[in-house]
């Protein structure tokens, strides 16, 4: 989908720099496919997109993500592109970033996220900027960690009375990893009074919009977001 009247600023996309699970051996990081199939599609529409993180720097993969069971071929060819591997090593730093400059920002998921997301007071200082100037805020899967502590200007949560979804209960069971989390994302989400949904089927694509608030489920989702938020921007809205 091409966008109409592409705007000069750019997406901003945000990976953790976080890659330990509190008692596994084997390391968390970026879930890869939740940033390539975002990426893709926003590419392809001929918007500009810059990569960040909290630290700046090297952002590490999710072992699993990079298993023949997730990786498509989309995902492959990125991974042995040596100038998109550079993106990965050399993501932009947050706390240098100004929020004028984007239109929309996008946290991909990966466990890591848990742990660095949400209480990052730059992550929060973009997001309310992006949004409060009339930008969208996206997420995927675990990336709604960085939702939870955004806020209105009156000081509610930004995620108060919106529907959004996010990593499910029943999903974090099934990947044999709800005690390795700091918290359940479901959980949390829903105390701060978002009306949380999600597919009745765990890890199918699902994405919700709500305003300018678009959010995917799981790791299958970054392509739903990606296509919500073109929609937007081609309706103008």
């Amino acid at each position: 989908m091409k966008i109409n009247n592409v705007r000069s600023q750019k997406v901003l996309i945000i990976v953790t720099n976080y890659d330990e699970y509190a008692t596994r051996s084997d390391k968390t990081g970026l879930w890869l496919t939740e940033l390539t199939h975002f990426y893709d599609l926003v590419i392809e529409a001929g918007l500009n997109v810059d990569i960040a993180s909290p630290l700046g720097g090297k952002t590490p993969i999710d072992e699993r993500s990079l298993g023949w069971l997730y990786m498509d071929k989309s995902a492959k060819m990125h991974l042995s592109d040596t100038r998109f591997s550079a993106l990965l090593n050399e993501t932009l730093d947050a706390r240098q970033l100004d929020a004028d400059n984007y239109m929309a920002i996008y946290f991909a998921g990966g466990h890591g996220t848990m742990w660095d997301f949400r209480d990052n007071a730059d992550l929060k200082r973009l997001a309310e900027g992006i949004y409060n100037q009339g930008g969208y805020v996206t997420s995927v899967c675990h990336g709604a960690a960085a939702l939870l502590n955004l806020e209105k200007s009156d000081g509610t949560a930004l995620i108060y009375g919106k529907q959004v979804t996010g990593f499910s209960n029943t999903e974090e069971w099934l990947a044999g990893l709800k005690n390795e989390v700091p918290f359940s994302l479901e959980d949390e989400l829903t105390s701060l009074g978002a009306r949380y949904d999600k597919k009745l089927l765990p890890f199918a694509s699902y994405a919700i919009s709500d305003g300018r608030l678009i959010t995917g489920q799981n790791p299958y989702s970054g392509k739903a977001v990606a296509r919500e938020l073109l929609k937007k921007l081609n309706n103008g809205f």
